[in-house]
């Protein structure tokens, strides 16, 4: 039997099996001047990636909440436009009722729904344009449907409002038709003489 001296052989000197590898490169210098400024570099990247994506996503909430705003006062306006047939018919209907004497109780009836109808459309911005006879004519303000000679008002003063126009807030909605003055008609035979 042989005995094994343990002086003799000394097994060779292995790295403990825990320890990984990379331990060891930790333990080695780093070089300041190049991994630091990398990261430092990437670090940079970053904070200008993420002040970028912040004023983009600033930018598309704000253009966002504009569209949204200008898309509500467009069916807004839409809206005023569509009733604003429902307010000529309104008038349209009592003048005549006036005219052909109809029962005062009935006339008072729709006189009340149209004014209560005015209301609440006034409520929501909507203001109503009259053009009154000797008012100056205003391309702006006006629609001419027709000139029509007058002794009594100078040219290009409204004669007669046949529509009534109307403002949403301060943007002009619908002109008022008017009939425009061309000024005094021509003279009568007897007058040249």
């Amino acid at each position: 039997m042989q005995t094994m001296n343990h002086s003799d052989s000394t097994p060779p000197a292995e790295a403990p099996l825990d320890t990984p590898a990379s331990e060891t490169a930790a333990d080695a210098p780093i070089e300041p001047s190049g991994d630091i400024e990398r990261a430092q570099a990437e670090l940079e990247t970053l904070k200008d990636r993420h002040i970028r994506l912040q004023a983009d996503f600033d930018n598309f909430r704000r253009r966002t909440q504009r569209e949204r705003a200008e898309a509500q006062a467009r069916a807004h306006e839409e809206l005023m436009k569509n009733l604003l047939p429902v307010l000529d018919h309104f008038e349209f209907g009592l003048r005549s009722a006036a005219e052909h004497g109809v029962d005062e109780a009935v006339r008072s009836g729709f006189q009340l729904v149209q004014n209560e109808l005015l209301r609440a459309l006034e409520r929501a911005g909507l203001t109503a344009l009259d053009a009154a006879p000797g008012e100056p004519f205003d391309p702006h303000l006006h629609e001419a449907v027709t000139h029509a000679p007058s002794n009594e008002y100078p040219p290009d003063t409204v004669l007669q409002a046949t529509r009534r126009g109307y403002r949403l807030g301060p943007a002009l909605l619908r002109p008022a038709q008017v009939v425009v003055s061309s000024g005094p008609g021509p003279a009568t035979p007897s007058a040249e003489a």
